[in-house]
């Protein structure tokens, strides 16, 4: 009879594993429903905690004791490993089963005061001379202590693993020997690239930053949020770890990319190959990034998060979850667009859009820009407030998104009338935009009592309207006819305020020269410069000259004719009454083509030359009657 340490082999047969040893079994170990009909000797010898239960069982029992192992890591299949081991057939490691065999050894107590070289210290060497050297091993190490994260939490393996990740994804990949070039040793000592021994000058590309954002993102969140907080705190550059997070997000959110203007580039991956996808639950995950999300700005990370608040609209996250992302893109609203501003309604709303959200937002910026302004320096003079640019940018989208929303007929009065008023005056420089989205809603709302709509208009600041929309504004129908008026006495004071400044400046120009201050705060810089007004006043003054020139022209007509007649009636005392009659009727005709407005305009451009006032008209020759006198 051999001995039960030479056993050759373990076979299963229906539920049960046995042991070819030759001898009889004299313990039986359940895991999970799994018999294991074994010896006590080899599992004594190796393991403390079965040590400690046969002892605990042998005053009960003198035959075939049983033993119920209870929430082994591993189960059945890491059991048999283990008892494998016991027997003396070599276990073979690896970077997946690592883990859960070094969870289980410490389980089962298999330390080297139950024999030297024992199964613990085997995993302990291997995990710490192998994995953590290596990115692909650890990351698929860290993605089997998902099964026993407790345990491999207490063993501190789940922090190694995050540290050693940490510790790669900060440092270049080619000093950790990973075959990830494709020329090999075919590489001259100066780094260029050679073709049959001859060194063709051209240098291998440098790996791109991102190469373990997919690997990474292969990990359960509660994995992959403990990797982003030891990556910052090991330093790693911010913009990386937002790259990171907003791939992870991307892959697994679902509808994200639908907000995104496509789909994530797919990188090239080291240990993806070797690891199984992470089952994420979308709610979880989007509540965790939001969390994890950085201070950052800028217009692609804008639209992240407006794709974001979307999709949390969907899922209904909590109210926290949805103020911080809020929260966010208010910090940033310049750099929004419309397409991301236009949320729509997912709830038992009437309206379209969600305006209740995009007004949280736009207060929410308000509050950042009113910080911004109290932490700028005092002693910086400008004409421009540090805030006013991103202020200025938000009006107009703002603008936009009530014209945009404007249409829906659903759309109350006081929410257009809120959204309007959240920003203040000094933040459009023309309510162009916001007249045309009062137009847009007044057409979509015919059915809307002029008094609405009259203190709609209040909200417009008629001095800040361009003359093309003083113009659309004077002949809309849609207005109320007081609002009109309002307009067209506005538009007034702003063409005398312009024509003043013109001609103040006109006469600025035809004095003696005077040097310009350096602030250029002279005469010309009072002159009306905005929206066109300038250059329609010098229209009207262009006009005005030629008035002037034309009622000139007039009086010297009138004038002469004056003269015609008189020369007419000294002829008619010598004629005859009818030829008198026929005569004068010509002379009358002849005068009254020259009032023609042809020749006026003729007379205008004429009188502009260096010709004489009467150069133009020739006195009228002599009848013959006059010669025969």
């Amino acid at each position: 009879m051999s001995p039960a340490g030479k056993a050759l082999g373990f076979f299963l047969e229906a539920n049960d594993w046995f042991c070819n040893a030759g001898l009889p079994s004299d313990i039986t170990i359940v895991v999970d429903r799994v018999k294991f009909h074994l010896h006590k000797f080899p599992l004594s010898s190796r393991c403390g905690k079965i040590e400690k239960l046969i002892e605990e069982t042998q005053n009960i029992d003198q035959g075939s004791r049983t033993i119920t192992l209870e929430n082994i890591p591993g189960g059945p299949n890491t059991f048999l490993v283990i008892a494998k081991f016991c027997y003396g057939i070599r276990v073979e490691f690896t970077p997946r089963n690592v883990v859960i065999i070094y969870c289980a050894a410490d389980y089962l107590e298999m330390f080297d005061n139950y024999g030297d070289d024992n199964l613990f210290v085997r995993a302990e060497n291997y995990f710490h001379k192998h994995v953590l050297k290596n990115w692909k091993d650890c990351m698929v190490a860290l993605q089997s202590c998902e099964n026993v994260m407790s345990q491999a939490d207490d063993l501190q393996i789940v922090n190694k693993c995050l540290n050693a990740i940490a510790m790669m994804a900060c440092t270049d990949p080619s000093l950790f020997g990973w075959p990830m070039m494709m020329y090999g040793r075919l590489q001259s000592p100066n780094g260029s690239i050679l073709w049959n021994g001859i060194n063709t000058g051209a240098r291998i590309r440098s790996l791109e930053s991102e190469w373990w954002f997919e690997d990474i993102s292969y990990l359960s969140v509660p994995l992959f949020e403990r990797l982003v907080k030891t990556m910052e705190a090991r330093g790693l550059r911010p913009e990386k770890l937002t790259g990171a997070i907003m791939y992870y997000t991307r892959k697994h959110l679902h509808g994200l990319g639908r907000w995104q203007g496509g789909q994530n580039i797919k990188i090239k991956s080291i240990a993806s190959f070797s690891m199984k996808p992470a089952i994420v639950d979308q709610r979880v995950l989007l509540e965790t990034i939001v969390k994890l999300l950085p201070d950052k700005k800028g217009k692609s990370f804008c639209r992240f998060l407006l794709g974001l608040l979307r999709v949390a609209l969907i899922l209904g996250v909590n109210d926290n979850c949805q103020d911080s992302l809020e929260r966010n893109i208010g910090m940033q609203l310049e750099y929004a667009t419309l397409d991301g501003l236009l949320i729509p309604t997912y709830s038992d709303s009437d309206t379209l859009y969600n305006s209740d959200c995009v007004e949280r937002i736009i207060n929410h910026f308000l509050t950042s820009e009113e910080k911004v302004t109290v932490l700028s320096p005092r002693s910086i003079v400008s004409e421009v407030s540090p805030s006013s640019v991103p202020l200025r940018k938000v009006s107009k989208l703002v603008d936009n998104y009530m014209a945009e929303v404007a249409s829906d007929v659903n759309l109350k009065p006081e929410k257009i009338k809120s959204l309007a008023e959240i920003l203040p005056d000094s933040a459009r420089s023309l309510n162009d935009g916001l007249y045309r989205a009062l137009d847009v809603y007044f057409k979509a709302h015919p059915w809307l009592p002029e008094n609405d709509k009259e203190q709609l208009c209040n909200i417009i600041n008629y001095q800040k309207l361009s003359i093309e929309a003083c113009a659309h504004a004077s002949q809309n129908n849609h207005l109320p006819l007081r609002v009109v008026l309002q307009v067209l006495f506005f538009e007034q004071l702003q063409l005398r305020s312009a024509l003043a400044n013109v001609a103040d400046d006109e006469n600025a120009h035809t004095g003696p020269l005077s040097i310009m201050p350096s602030g250029g705060t002279g005469t010309a810089g009072n002159i009306v410069q905005r929206d066109g007004w300038v250059t329609i006043v010098r229209e009207n003054h262009v006009m005005r000259v030629n008035m002037e020139r034309l009622r000139a022209r007039v009086v010297e007509l009138e004038e002469e004719f004056n003269r015609m007649r008189e020369e007419m009636k000294r002829v008619s005392r010598t004629q005859s009454s009818i030829e008198s009659s026929w005569f004068l009727s010509r002379t009358f005709g002849k005068c009254k083509l020259l009032l023609d407005s042809s020749n006026v305009e003729e007379d205008v451009v004429a009188s502009t030359g260096p010709a004489t006032p009467r150069g133009s008209i020739d006195r009228p020759r002599p009848s013959h009657h006059s010669k025969q006198r």
